[in-house]
């Protein structure tokens, strides 16, 4: 097994879903078996810091004793814990919060050149001494993309946004170096500020005066989830390279797209990438396992992927000395945890080659105002109760994991009506069918609600065993709000079919593409709001 400095995970703490410390030990034991040496807890605002009661309030912040328990129990597994915050930009939760208005710029920005805003990382930073023994840290810096444009523009005038930046992390890599912590950073604003906001690209050069000023001791992350061919790993190395800095690469694990893992996307960009970080000696490597819009995949249910990625470092690619290797480590079948990704099953995912995630996208697409009723005309019938039948026969070998596979099939049995309901409804609305509206109203609609609330209750299993409860809320309104509009369009379109109304409003409208750049539809999106309704939410 080739020897590389760093080779962890990195999990999302940050997005409602705060692991259990006793989940955290369940993924050390799973790293150390693969081979990992290294975990990153992202943690925005989830970590305590003495004075700042604010901070993390009623997120599920972990305490100072428990990052000591976890620091203690990876150190014995052979794995390091690095803490993981962020310095700059992603308070998304902090802003709502009157004591951080005062520091803050635009966004979920901080404010630069504002004394409380380093007297605040000060803090942040000696909470991490206190708790961490390891000395690396990532202090984030990544996706700023407003910085100075807010009460900065207000307080100071236009600034050069580089020179900005450059001073916070001068500043911030100070604070760190007091501390004795040596930091790495997502390396994105560097490129983003001089190439138009663009971040990725092949040849690029970012101006020498530029890379010059990036303080010796910090240390660059390049990231990236998404190409599918070496070259562009390879330029990207390069680019990075011409700083003369330390790097850091970091992977992805799918798991940021709704409830259901994309495995073979992740295989698909990260055998490549795997081949460019050995071909350019990178020593450090992350696999990053974010949790956007309220981490609602399991980060269990990508085991294969972590250990695929393992072996493809090593140079094996031998995906069927992969998939033996994984049931002697795990005694699990590879191929029931790989179609553990089902749920998002389409004609643009089964190859591995892209990503929409129909089982968010159409789970909260309104019955009645479907935004991506157009884009599931296009892909037309998914055999969700073929997938729930397969993910329910492999719950059977999945040992310990047996709840995710239930959980991802019981979605799916939801999934099998939901699906299409809405086109199917507005269709036949459309026609003066009222005979097929009394069925979808007498069999659909009523059967609906109880298999949501199969699925919640699953859910809300997979929850309490991997998370605090905080975060949970929010999905406790989502699908709580679910269960009651499909109640809901059952009684207006009773109503209808009663002729105690003479229309339905709704279904009068004409569906239009979500995207009209989208020929064929596109199932894909992961913001709620942006999903259940076209109204302000």
């Amino acid at each position: 097994m080739k020897t590389y400095k760093h080779f962890g995970v990195m999990l999302d703490c940050s997005r409602n879903g705060v692991m259990k410390p006793e989940a955290v030990k369940r993924m050390i034991d799973c790293l150390q078996k693969m081979g990992y040496n290294a975990l990153e807890l992202y943690t925005e605002d989830t970590f305590e810091v003495e004075g700042e009661p604010y901070f993390g309030y009623l997120r599920g912040r972990y305490t100072g004793a428990e990052l000591k328990e976890l620091d203690l129990y990876a150190a014995a597994h052979g794995i390091e814990l690095i803490p993981c915050i962020q310095t700059l930009a992603h308070f998304t939760c902090p802003v709502k919060l009157p004591r951080f208005w005062e520091i803050t710029d635009v966004n979920d920005i901080l404010l630069i050149d504002e004394e409380k805003t380093y007297a605040f990382i000060d803090k942040l930073f000696a909470s991490l001494a206190e708790n961490f023994t390891s000395r690396n840290v990532n202090i984030g810096m990544d996706e700023a993309h407003m910085v100075g444009l807010g009460r900065y523009l207000d307080k100071h005038g236009f600034t050069n946004r580089f020179e900005l930046l450059e001073r916070h992390l001068d500043k911030v890599a100070e604070i760190a170096k007091k501390y004795g912590f040596k930091p790495h950073m997502w390396s994105d604003m560097f490129f983003r500020l001089f190439r138009h906001g663009e971040y990725y690209g092949r040849g690029v050069h970012i101006p020498e005066e530029v890379r010059a000023r990036v303080p010796e001791n910090v240390a660059l992350t390049y990231w990236d989830y998404y190409h599918r061919e070496k070259a562009d790993y390879d330029g990207m190395f390069e680019s990075h390279k011409e700083f003369g800095r330390e790097i850091w690469f970091a992977g992805g694990a799918w798991c940021w797209n709704g409830f259901a893992p994309f495995g073979s996307y992740s295989l698909t960009t990260m055998k490549p990438a795997m081949e460019s970080v050995a071909e350019h000696g990178i020593d450090h490597v992350m696999i990053t396992m974010w949790g956007d819009n309220g981490k609602e995949c399991s980060f269990f249910s990508l085991l294969p992927v972590l250990y695929s990625i393992r072996q493809y470092a090593d140079g094996n690619f031998d995906e069927k000395r992969i998939e033996k290797g994984f049931f002697e480590t795990f005694g699990l079948s590879y191929k029931d945890f790989m179609a553990l990704e089902l749920p998002n099953r389409t004609k643009k995912t089964r190859d591995g080659n892209d990503v929409e995630n129909p089982c968010k996208s159409l789970l909260f697409n309104d019955c009645f105002l479907g935004l991506f009723d157009d884009a599931m005309e296009a892909e037309g019938k998914i055999p969700y109760g073929e997938y729930a039948a397969k993910l329910a026969a492999a719950e059977e070998r999945a040992g310990e994991y047996a709840y995710i596979f239930r959980c991802l099939s019981k979605l799916c049995s939801v999934m099998e009506i939901k699906a299409d309901l809405g086109v199917r409804t507005r269709k036949a609305y459309k026609e003066g069918n009222r005979g097929t509206l009394a069925v979808l109203a007498k069999e659909d609609y009523a059967v609906l609600p109880g298999r949501i609330k199969a699925f919640f209750d699953s859910f809300r299993e997979l929850w309490f065993k991997e998370n605090k409860p905080f975060g949970f809320e929010v999905q406790e309104a989502r699908l709580g709000g679910l269960m009651l509009r499909v109640s809901s369009c059952r009684e207006r379109l009773e109503a209808y079919l009663a002729g105690k109304i003479d229309r339905i409003e709704e279904l009068e409208e004409k569906i239009l593409p979500l995207n009209p750049a989208e020929k064929e539809g596109y199932l894909q999106s992961n913001n709620y709001r942006d999903i259940v309704s076209a109204g302000i939410l």
